[in-house]
């Protein structure tokens, strides 16, 4: 199978797909006296399914694209090709009147809590919005809505007349998602939700996050750099490199049975508690820097910095299909992937620091 990833071939199942998405940005040229403007390819032909009630986690390093594939599912960005379908409909070019019923079943959980949050409004008339702007609830029944969507997210009712500066870090990120829940979404895309929170309070929102998920049965779009909170809270990963998706697979097959040498290098520098290593671990440090979005390399993106890269890898770009007997869930986009018990260690000594 390749490109859409969809269970059984079934598609009922399926809340979200995303069919060779591309997004491009016109920037103003660094060149001098340049009269033209260069593109940046933030998000290239990137296929796949969201299912109903599970998490899929978008990882990859900063400025892969996961956060502009994330924005374009829920149309704050206009595609420059591709289409989105939500629950049947394709909202790639909806308007903005035809995406508002839409935008009730689709919400963001933003990164900063501070910077998402309006610092002179009470939090009450923050979480409260949505229903105003719908149209759905006023006054006394507005208030009743604020205060049993707190007590959902663990916050106490009667601060709904705080503002957002009198809450923790931790509280005000609870606020936001009681916002985003307001109008029971069918999908929330939670953008690294936890990565500007203490660890102390990391483990207490994304308890919270899976507890909402079982109880109201949403589906998580879940983007993040860090692989060890992917793990806890994810059914399948996607992983982004330069704008593409390069492996797709359940949590636990990836994580044991990574086939693309970026994801086995991403792996390998994920810290692990003492009790859970094996052995000495040796990570991959791989060559240079990421190629820019502007200029990205032909064929395989990955090529310029991959130690088992050859001629092919240059100028055939790999489609996301199985690869050594995987099962059909576990699609990687590789001409030479990794075996199980292979090591890029073992191909590239030089890029390796233990």
């Amino acid at each position: 199978m390749t490109g859409r990833i969809s269970r059984d071939g079934a598609k009922s199942d399926v809340l979200v797909s995303i069919e060779h998405v591309v997004k491009e940005f016109k920037v103003r040229s660094a060149r001098l006296f340049a009269r033209t403007k260069d593109i940046v390819h933030a998000v290239s032909d990137v296929t796949l399914d969201i299912r109903r009630g599970e998490t899929l986690a978008l990882v990859g390093e900063t400025g892969c694209g996961k956060s502009t594939l994330a924005r374009c599912v829920v149309r704050l960005h206009d595609l420059t090709s591709g289409r989105i379908i939500f629950d049947g409909q394709d909202i790639s070019s909806a308007s903005e009147r035809a995406m508002r019923p839409v935008r009730r079943r689709m919400q963001m959980i933003f990164q900063d809590p501070y910077g998402s949050l309006n610092p002179r409004r009470r939090v009450g008339s923050i979480i409260g919005d949505p229903f105003e702007i719908h149209d759905l609830a006023r006054g006394d029944e507005r208030i009743r809505q604020v205060r049993h969507l707190m007590e959902l997210v663990g916050l106490n009712p009667e601060h709904l007349n705080r503002f957002p500066g009198d809450f923790s870090g931790g509280q005000r990120q609870r606020v936001g998602i009681a916002r985003a829940l307001a109008l029971r979404p069918d999908l929330m895309v939670c953008d690294e939700p936890v990565s500007a929170l203490d660890v102390s309070i990391q483990a207490q929102i994304l308890n919270l996050l899976g507890d909402l998920q079982e109880e109201l049965g949403l589906t998580y779009l879940f983007i993040s750099h860090d692989l060890s909170v992917v793990r806890h809270v994810s059914d399948r990963v996607a992983v982004m490199y330069l704008g593409t998706v390069v492996e797709v697979a359940p949590v636990h097959a990836l994580y044991t049975h990574p086939r693309h040498p970026y994801t086995n290098a991403l792996l390998s520098a994920m810290p692990i508690r003492a009790a859970e290593r094996a052995g000495d671990r040796t990570e991959v440090i791989l060559a240079g820097d990421p190629p820019s979005p502007m200029d990205p390399p032909s064929g395989c993106r990955f090529h310029p910095r991959c130690p088992r890269a050859q001629a092919r890898c240059a100028i055939e770009t790999p489609v996301l299909t199985r690869r050594l007997h995987d099962a059909s869930e576990h699609v990687t986009a590789c001409h030479f992937p990794l075996a199980d018990g292979e090591s890029l260690v073992s191909e590239a000594p030089a890029m390796a620091l233990s």
